[in-house]
């Protein structure tokens, strides 16, 4: 039976989460089998891979050599998939049929998609704002950080970021969607590669960046980056980040600020560039201060 759906998983050090994630995806769906690829980031170190091997043996595995970072191991799990739709998925989701099922058909069914994500909710109930996002203004950044959209969520001069003005439950086009959960078409991600050697994922991004990135080449390509609140999976956030909180807090600003230099400065201009990363480094700073005075760390753009 040929894979109607080809889901790629990026893991590292995701022993925990990666069976309930595996095994809530269905063998068949839309009358097409799923194949489904991990990409283990650390090598089989926590024994991701012989987890899987035991306890979900349909699911295939790749083990590079090195830690290749978020965008290069989807683009080598992209690089061994043969499905009409492909998934990027990560390890720390709970799928559920109804909503694979419902997010496969629109990418299907209406060529004008390039990417879908459904509604993502966290363990807690609440929804994961990251999954529809606008591409952020300097106004929505110091909104963010200086928590004016926190405190008038339902105002769009504030929110603008996560749009959290528009109702959860609703479909519309969006700027972003969360990496998390990138559904579309196989055709979509090739027209939009980046040139060889990179592939889909844009390999400058190490680690976050990438899927801001992706979203913006999709849509510069003529396609809508679509997110449908109508069906919701669970997004257990932050399961890697936790384990090497420090520097991938500090890493999610700078990929957002190259995503920046690279889109939004394309002569290199060096006035530009120092506005960038002049914004996001108060953005930063901003943003990990108010997170010190509320005794968290939950510091991210997103």
């Amino acid at each position: 039976m040929p894979a109607s759906l080809s889901i790629i998983i990026v893991a590292w050090r995701s022993r925990d989460e990666i069976l309930p994630c595996v095994r809530s995806i269905p063998a068949v769906l839309a009358g097409g089998a799923i194949e489904v690829v991990v990409v283990d980031n650390s090598r089989n170190e926590d024994g991701t891979v012989d987890l899987l091997a035991r306890e979900a043996p349909h699911v295939r595995c790749l083990v590079p050599a090195e830690n290749l970072g978020f965008g290069r191991a989807n683009n080598l799990g992209f690089r061994e998939t043969t499905g009409e739709c492909v998934l990027f998925l990560n390890p720390d989701t709970v799928c559920n049929a109804a909503a694979l099922e419902h997010c496969l058909a629109r990418a299907r069914g209406e060529p004008g998609i390039g990417m879908i994500s459904p509604k993502l909710v966290l363990a807690d109930g609440s929804m994961d704002l990251a999954c529809r996002r606008a591409i952020p203004t300097a106004w929505d950044g110091f909104c963010r950080a200086s928590g004016l959209a926190a405190w008038f969520p339902r105002r769009k001069l504030f929110a603008g970021y996560n749009l959290t003005y528009s109702p959860e439950e609703g479909t519309y086009d969006v700027g972003a969607i969360n990496g998390a959960f990138m559904l579309g078409r196989r055709e979509v991600f090739e027209r939009v590669a980046e040139p060889s050697p990179h592939g889909v994922f844009d390999e400058q991004f190490f680690m976050y960046g990438d899927d801001l990135d992706l979203c913006i080449r999709v849509a510069r390509a003529g396609y809508r980056v679509v997110y449908d609140g109508r069906v919701a999976i669970t997004h257990l956030k932050g399961q890697s980040v936790a384990k090497d909180y420090t520097r991938m807090a500090a890493a999610i600003f700078d990929a957002n600020r190259d995503v920046y230099l690279k889109h939004f400065n394309p002569r290199g201009s060096r006035l530009v560039a120092l506005k960038y990363r002049a914004a996001f480094g108060l953005w930063k700073r901003v943003a990990r201060f108010r997170a010190a005075l509320a005794g968290h760390r939950q510091v991210r753009p997103r």
